[in-house]
């Protein structure tokens, strides 16, 4: 018979608010299966971000073997901020309105029951290591493990964080219609790799991952673990252009556009006026950002 797993020492973030609160029962069964399998299990959950990553990074002290977050995106974004440059791995069970991360980790993302057995079955096996992206801006420096948005994108981004209804992905598509009304082309400074370059653009993103508000895809090509980023600026369109683009984000199939730019880099600072930056989904700050890939800083398990 197979040895059985080792007993792990965990520690379980939960936002309580996870797709509006919908979702309050998948912290307890993430919690009550770690349990039955046999691993030591401290559950904190917050509806303040804040107060939970206060409590959060208190309970990483030496000897706690995996920090598990139960949310979206922005559960995400404080689990790598928290163990990103450190020997603490990440796993994530998703229940949130994006889940990007862990679509393109190949987490389960509409299957809670399918989502923990990934997660009982991942916590058996050695974590991997990927690349993380270190954002300056500020004055302050912090992870992201997905995205940095600052244009269009960034926008609708900091609309739908706003908006109540609806709930789920059509939030996103909503908040592009409304933010498209008004929005017009940015002229950004750009230092990618050393080289400086003025571009005007409707949104320049930096990919680690491949997908950014619950699926679009804006960078296909993007892998996790190459010690690169892509670099994915969308040159000026006229409104409807822009909305006809869109869609064919969710399929990956923009690339081919004339005014789609996508390349591979290490290190890109963007400057504008008046723009503010968003990675993972949480607001970085205002432009401008220094983002530099750090190969295999983040341990996850999945």
């Amino acid at each position: 018979m197979p040895a059985p797993a080792p007993s792990l020492r965990i520690i379980v973030a939960v936002n309580a608010y996870a797709s509006f609160g919908l979702r309050g029962d998948v912290g307890p069964r993430v919690e009550a299966a770690l349990l039955a399998a046999g691993h030591t299990v401290t559950t904190r959950s917050e509806i303040n971000f804040d107060l939970l990553r206060s409590e959060v990074a208190s309970e990483l002290v030496p000897g706690v073997d995996v920090l598990v977050v139960v949310g979206g995106d922005g559960m995400v974004s404080l689990g790598t901020n928290l163990v990103a440059g450190t020997p603490i791995p990440l796993a994530i069970v998703p229940c949130g309105t994006g889940n990007d991360l862990a679509r393109g980790l190949g987490i389960p993302v509409d299957d809670t029951e399918a989502a923990i057995r990934h997660l009982l079955d991942v916590l058996s096996r050695p974590p991997r290591a990927i690349d993380a992206i270190r954002v300056l801006a500020d004055g302050r420096a912090s992870w992201c493990a997905g995205v940095v948005s600052a244009g269009f994108d960034a926008v609708v981004n900091d609309r739908a964080n706003r908006m109540r209804r609806p709930r789920g992905r059509s939030r996103y598509t909503l908040a592009m219609l409304l933010v498209l009304a008004t929005f017009k082309p940015l002229s950004y400074r750009l230092d990618v790799d050393g080289v400086e370059r003025n571009v005007r653009a409707m949104l320049i993103s930096v990919a680690n991952n491949t997908s950014i508000g619950g699926g679009m895809r804006i960078a296909p090509g993007a892998l996790i673990d190459d010690g690169l980023l892509d670099l994915f600026i969308v040159t000026p369109l006229s409104r409807l252009g822009l909305l006809r683009v869109f869609p064919k984000v969710f399929s990956g199939t923009h690339t081919g556009l004339p005014q789609v730019e996508l390349s591979r880099c290490r290190s890109v600072r963007i400057d504008a006026d008046n723009v503010v930056a968003y990675g993972d989904g949480e607001r970085i700050g205002r432009l401008p950002v220094q983002l530099d890939v750090v190969p295999g800083a983040l341990l996850v398990h999945a």
